[in-house]
């Protein structure tokens, strides 16, 4: 053989290595597996059964990434978390429409396959599916030196759900006077790590010197798929918010009818550690609230009646609490008062 010929794996791309990838995915998600349930991995397409007791279902598709959580996670070479964060950042965005996750898929670049990195995310992704109720139906591998520097990588992930049509949550089930109540969120979730880095490189801080940041900057995001299914399912909600980037004003807005106001008292709000720190090293109030949760998760719509009902469903660390009210109004969010940083 002429050892001068080119080679797809001397370009650096090692097609033995992706095989071994999709077969250990194979295995691992097939363990997940119904006996309803179909294994599609390594096909070329996936194949998924409509639930049979969705009335009229509406299908409903979300799309999202984990952003620069991904250069802590490199920093920190701890790779088991993330791909629970990229399935939360899919599903909790479905069910803010009321549907409920069925399958997920996932697509990963790097600069050349690591096996330890990768199964360890898929892991995470395969735990996400199941705190989540939904399959991991397939995905895609791309090895591309040349494009990602040497370790490097990014993930995404789209999440597909179906809800019944008189289930849907719209606009229009809200109400002047509906509370709002604060779901907890686990810490920073998947939004701001580029303003989280840069302070970082600014005060020259190493993570992996300060055991109190590499605890909270790859805590995974919550996934709220299994409560606010309940509650929607007992009619318990008018309306929901995911909390990500653009914080809790810039998220709310997105579901507030014309001439209503979403009224949020900020000294109502029960913030973390993380998000002190954050502010006490120099970031402004403002800049806080439109780059971070800031310890709020997600938010419901509900009538003032149903708040005891609600709080059952949820455990003593992730207890809904009001922050505000649905009032007359025309530029939908009204932010009073300050959060509590001390």
């Amino acid at each position: 053989m002429n050892k001068n010929l080119f080679t797809y794996k001397k370009s650096g791309v090692n097609i033995k290595a992706a095989d071994q990838f999709i077969n250990f995915i194979s295995r691992e998600s097939r363990k997940s597996l119904t006996r309803k349930k179909i294994n599609n991995i390594g096909g070329f397409g996936s194949i998924s059964n409509i639930p049979n007791d969705t009335k009229k279902p509406k299908i409903v598709a979300s799309t999202d990434g984990v952003g620069t959580k991904i250069e802590i996670a490199n920093i920190l070479n701890k790779f088991d978390t993330i791909g629970i964060d990229l399935v939360a950042m899919s599903v909790n965005d479905l069910i803010v429409q009321g549907a409920k996750p069925l399958i997920f898929l996932d697509y990963i670049s790097i600069n050349k396959i690591d096996l330890a990195k990768l199964k360890s995310i898929i892991k995470g992704i395969l735990k996400g599916c199941k705190i989540s109720g939904c399959e991991l139906a397939g995905g895609e591998t791309a090895e591309m030196p040349g494009t990602y520097e040497k370790g490097k990588f990014d993930i995404a992930g789209f999440a597909v759900g179906t809800v019944s049509k008189n289930k849907i949550l719209s606009k229009n089930k809200i109400k002047k006077n509906n509370l709002i109540v604060a779901i907890p969120s686990s810490g920073l979730h998947s939004n701001g790590y580029s303003l989280v880095r840069h302070l970082l490189k600014k005060k020259k801080i190493d993570i992996k010197k300060n055991k109190f940041l590499k605890n909270e900057l790859l805590k995974p995001t919550k996934i709220y798929v299994k409560e606010i299914l309940k509650l929607i399912d007992r009619n318990l909600i008018n309306g929901c918010a995911n909390i990500t980037g653009g914080g809790i004003e810039d998220n709310l807005k997105r579901i507030i009818p014309e001439n209503l106001i979403a009224e949020i008292n900020l000294e109502k709000i029960k913030t973390y550690k993380i998000f002190k720190w954050l502010k006490k090293n120099g970031i402004s109030d403002r800049e806080m609230l439109k780059t971070f949760n800031c310890g709020v998760g997600f938010c419901l719509i509900i009538n003032s009646k149903k708040l005891g009902k609600i709080k059952k469903y949820f455990s003593k660390k992730f207890e809904p609490y009001i922050i505000g009210k649905i009032a007359k109004g025309k530029n939908k969010i009204r932010l009073d008062g300050s959060i509590n940083w001390i």
